[in-house]
């Protein structure tokens, strides 16, 4: 049984989540972690996916 992940990291470089993600990280968190993957400079954050938003 694996464990449902609901934060996702981004910054320095690296992203837990992609562009693709957009059902699950939600419209901002899809574009900040795709903007850190193709190198911009984004300060580390972290998005909480709309699974928590939906169950809150």
């Amino acid at each position: 049984m694996s464990k449902a992940k609901f934060v996702y990291f981004f910054g320095g470089g690296k992203a837990d989540g992609k562009a693709e993600m957009k059902n699950l990280l939600g419209g901002k968190g899809a574009n900040l972690a795709e903007m850190t993957n193709i190198g911009l400079p984004v300060p580390p954050g972290f998005t909480i996916t709309t699974e928590v938003c939906t169950h809150f």
